[in-house]
């Protein structure tokens, strides 16, 4: 017993269309990849610039065409950054503002999105939207009141001035809120009904689960108290209590600056935040990912 099945024939036209979605699908796809590509290359090539000129002579910095990788590199200069100012301590000071800091924010954001995404109580979201209002607000325009307050408190030119004012985020809760956002409403219930408190709940239950998002909110809060700048010049005057920051400023003299020394001095500078984004890559991307911060 035979059986004979028909196969229609694909019309030319057909073949056509599918040809043509084929062709805008490669070139959106090359279209996209050359964008990344150039992206990629605009964003890294100061940091190679940056890499090159701390090796250089002060004569050689700014040669053009650019000698990316000079013939008689100047290691030396990772070792003058050292003699010349006190690096050591401004790498302690940093560490120390950087390490407050990030820890205080971690615990008054996660606090504070807690409250915000699972108890109730009136107002509740008029009150969140007013406070993350206030990331709208420049830093110029709050910039002297907190000086004013600041120095009616006696706290200028030192450190406790900087962490009582970023030991709190609007960003950082928004980010922890949407987040606890995505946890089930269930667990916390239960939870209330086996006899936790909130903070309990807080403690027990949502802050093991919001690794991810903890880890996302350090690496932020570190990278910025690490290069922050104005903060610090605004509020510390003694070269006792500078940060790394104001210490790299320091080879910039009235008249003329050591950009060599600046770029090493940089260079060093950087170590420490990309050794931390490395390390808690993992966790910055899935804490982005579940918060639904991701484009």
């Amino acid at each position: 017993m035979t059986t004979n099945i028909h196969v229609n024939p694909i019309k030319p036209s057909t073949l056509s269309r599918i040809t043509k979605m084929k062709l805008y699908h490669i070139a959106g796809k090359t279209f996209l990849y050359a964008i990344i590509v150039f992206s990629s290359i605009t964003m890294i090539l100061p940091f190679l610039w940056m890499l090159s000129a701390s090796l250089k002579t002060e004569m050689n910095v700014f040669d053009f065409p650019i000698n990316w990788i000079p013939e008689n590199p100047v290691w030396s200069n990772y070792i003058v950054i050292w003699q010349k100012i006190d690096l050591l301590l401004f790498y302690f000071n940093t560490i120390k503002l950087t390490f407050i800091i990030t820890t205080l924010q971690l615990v008054t954001c996660s606090l504070a999105a807690y409250a915000f995404a699972k108890i109730e109580f009136p107002e509740r979201n008029l009150l969140f939207l007013g406070y993350i209002a206030t990331m709208m607000v420049p830093f110029q325009v709050v910039m002297i009141p907190q000086f004013i307050i600041m120095k009616y408190l006696n706290l200028t030119d030192t450190h406790m001035a900087l962490i009582l004012l970023q030991a709190f985020s609007p960003f950082g809760v928004f980010l922890m809120r949407q987040f606890y956002l995505n946890i089930p409403n269930e667990l916390s219930e239960a939870a209330r009904i086996d006899g936790l408190s909130e903070f309990g709940i807080y403690l027990k239950v949502m802050l093991p689960l919001a690794k991810p998002a903890l880890a996302s909110l350090g690496i932020f809060t570190f990278v910025f108290v690490w290069n922050d700048f104005l903060g610090p010049l605004i509020y510390i005057n003694s070269n006792a209590k500078k940060t790394i920051q104001l210490g790299i400023r320091m080879f910039i003299s009235q008249y003329s600056a050591e950009y060599s020394l600046i770029m090493a001095a940089s260079v060093c500078s950087l170590l420490p935040v990309i050794i931390i984004f490395i390390s808690a890559q993992k966790f910055f991307v899935e804490g982005i990912a579940m918060s639904g911060l991701k484009g």
